[in-house]
């Protein structure tokens, strides 16, 4: 195991995640099995790193799980799949952009609902003669 090569345990550790959670994303296919050193352990490679990061911003922004295996499957086949990747990242950008623009109008449906009772505890408030 090199230097900058990570135990399985390192790996989870760094990224926040458990063991059980990095063998999984192995399983499924987000992650690439990787290399095994003399005792059999997994190496990881530390790019892996920015890549789980990558994904758990996905999952944060609601794309579902088969899409981001879709999404690191194509990643696995390279260049040529450089449109497909950019066409899934455009549309999951447009389904945020929809997601936010509705978040939004929550916001300011709240945000008028607390002037509101705002009002009405002042006029609740007021002496009356």
């Amino acid at each position: 195991m090199s230097a900058r090569s990570l135990t399985i345990g390192r790996l989870a550790d760094s990224a926040g995640v458990n063991l059980e959670t990095v063998r999984y994303y192995e399983r499924i296919g987000l992650i690439q099995r990787p290399a095994r050193d003399g005792g059999g352990r997994r190496d990881y490679d530390p790019a892996v790193l920015d890549w789980i990061a990558f994904l758990a911003r996905l999952a944060a922004t609601g794309m579902r799980q088969a899409d981001r295996v879709r999404y690191a499957a194509l990643r696995r086949q390279g260049d040529a799949t450089l449109a497909a990747r950019r066409a899934m990242i455009e549309a999951h950008r447009t389904a945020i952009a929809a997601r936010v623009a509705e978040l939004n109008a929550a916001l300011a449906l709240m945000d008028d609902k607390i002037e509101t009772y705002r009002r009405m505890e002042a006029e609740h408030d007021r002496p009356t003669s």
